[in-house]
């Protein structure tokens, strides 16, 4: 998969990125930290302004955010990036966080 949108670029997530611009790949990149968003853009990936916008540019999305809650709020609900996915679109989770629904 050559174009990647990437949700979370934190301590753990804009390494990842980083490495997969590095790989080649098409960086699509999402934080709330506007400095985060610059770094992604400064190694070569591309800036976008929703979670939601990723899947639009991408080929596979991956997250890395910081708690379960954050997690759900993202993939979750009419507004999250499941609703917005197309069939067949390939999520990956790398948040260090427990998911399960009953988590808090």
């Amino acid at each position: 998969m050559a174009k990647m949108g990437f949700i979370g670029l934190g301590n753990m997530g804009l390494p990842m990125a980083r490495d997969l611009v590095k790989a080649g790949r098409q960086v699509t990149g999402f934080d709330l930290s506007k400095p985060a968003l610059a770094a992604v853009e400064a190694d070569g990936g591309r800036q976008i302004s929703s979670a939601v916008g990723s899947v639009a540019a991408a080929e596979a999305v991956v997250t890395a955010l910081p708690a379960a809650r954050h997690v759900r709020s993202v993939y979750q609900g009419e507004e999250g990036v499941l609703a917005a996915a197309p069939p067949g679109m390939v999520f990956i989770d790398t948040s260090a966080a427990a998911t399960a629904p009953s988590a808090r």
